[in-house]
């Protein structure tokens, strides 16, 4: 069985659709859920999917191995970024080299970066007159939404959309494709 941490900053309802997807999987289960925000609602998700809920600080994650030391006691398999807004750090980059992926909300490499995430994203998707949308599925390295594309899929932008009404349009495609690129990810490893 292979074991997911699963990384949110926010609401988190991608690590509960990952977590839903493969609670009655024989190839993965989530192991975790690393939150960096104590008052991010994906602790309530956590506790109410009786999944362990791991919260960290920012000289917990940056200034010590803490995290990487706790992500290997869980044994990790693979790391799953759902709404995670920091840049990984080097220890756990390097110690998970090509096994953390992450969903962004956008075509990459347009609209990525540092900032470009959450609401924001779609409002410069939107002011710039851009026709389609979607979401990129990419495992990640030491630059924000940078790494190897695994998926895009695209979206149209519909004429009187507000930023708010392509977030929906997006997470319906997040929930829709994220599971399976995870779940070819962890057959892969297996292969």
């Amino acid at each position: 069985m292979k074991r997911i941490a699963i990384f949110a900053s926010g609401s988190g309802s991608n690590a509960e659709y990952i977590a839903n997807y493969f609670s009655k999987s024989n190839l993965a289960r989530v192991e975790a859920i690393y939150c960096n925000n104590p008052k991010a609602f994906v602790k309530q998700r956590a506790e109410r999917l009786n999944i362990p809920f791991v919260l960290f600080d920012r000289e917990q994650f940056y200034a010590s191995d803490s995290v990487l030391r706790d992500l290997q006691a869980r044994k990790t398999d693979l790391i799953v970024l759902a709404g995670f807004l920091w840049l990984i750090p080097g220890n756990i980059n390097k110690a998970f080299h090509d096994s953390i992926v992450n969903i962004h909300p956008a075509l990459l490499p347009k609209y990525g970066g540092k900032g470009m995430y959450g609401l924001n994203v779609h409002e410069a998707v939107i002011d710039g007159g851009d026709t389609e949308s979607g979401i990129s599925i990419h495992l990640i390295d030491e630059v924000y939404d940078k790494g190897k594309i695994l998926l895009q899929v695209k979206c149209p932008v519909l004429p009187g959309d507000t930023p708010e009404i392509l977030a929906e349009r997006v997470h319906q495609l997040e929930y829709q494709h994220y599971p399976v690129v995870i779940q070819q990810l962890l057959e892969a490893e297996g292969a």
